[in-house]
């Protein structure tokens, strides 16, 4: 995943965040010099989260947009919103009764099909949770029970974990950007193994989403070649 990507998976519309992002920085400084230097350089946290009514909204979105740009993507989610779910996104019972022509017209691969079908089985069965439900849930739960569904992985669930439901302690060490971002914020020769990266951010606890998004803004850092100017 890149950078950018992450951040397109937060809607424009701001919500506050379920935790203090003001003491989560206050401890990320505290851990070390290097990501006290990062954050000196891209300024306050200021990550937007989801806006999505339910997890199922959020993993159809999700299933859509794999391995496809945005723009591309956003066109057949688009036609399935139109043709399946009247302009919103498809009911897991329109999903159901909706053809496999029909899904496949708007431009669903076989693939996507088959693992939009299972999403909203899944969501009629109760495997996926409620919002409601979900946010009673410990994230180690949703984990177990969003993967059992087909195309949906870890990283998806991370992603779902940090921007929707804005848990804090969120680390996904088998994202690349965040890989990445962490070799430039500690001037590593290598990107880190996801298992060394899960080991070095036990210091970031309990916050390392708010560190896993410093990271990502680590690559922005880079590749513009400049410090934030809305940095403070």
């Amino acid at each position: 995943m890149t950078a950018a990507t992450a951040t397109a998976l937060a809607k424009k519309k701001k919500k506050p965040y379920p935790f203090n992002h003001l003491a989560a920085v206050r401890h990320l400084r505290a851990c070390d010099e290097k990501f006290d230097n990062l954050i000196e350089r891209v300024g306050r946290f200021r990550m937007e989260l989801d806006t999505h009514p339910s997890p199922y909204d959020a993993l159809m979105e999700a299933i859509v947009y794999q391995q496809l740009n945005g723009k591309a993507a956003g066109t057949i989610f688009g036609r399935l919103k139109d043709r399946v779910g009247g302009g919103n996104i498809p009911t897991p019972a329109q999903i159901i009764a909706a053809s496999d022509e029909t899904l496949r017209g708007a431009g669903l691969s076989r693939q996507k099909l088959a693992a939009i079908r299972d999403l909203a089985q899944k969501t009629l069965d109760g495997v996926v949770p409620s919002l409601a439900e979900v946010e009673l849930l410990a994230d180690e739960e949703i984990v177990t029970r969003l993967t059992a569904v087909r195309g949906v992985g870890v990283w998806t669930v991370h992603m779902l974990l940090i921007f929707r439901l804005g848990r804090p302690d969120v680390l996904p060490t088998l994202d690349y950007a965040v890989q990445q971002g962490f070799k430039l914020a500690y001037k590593k020769r290598k990107l880190p193994k996801p298992k060394d990266l899960q080991a070095f951010g036990e210091k970031w606890k309990p916050y390392r989403s708010v560190a896993s998004w410093y990271l990502w803004q680590a690559v922005h850092l880079h590749r513009s070649n400049k410090v934030n100017p809305r940095a403070k």
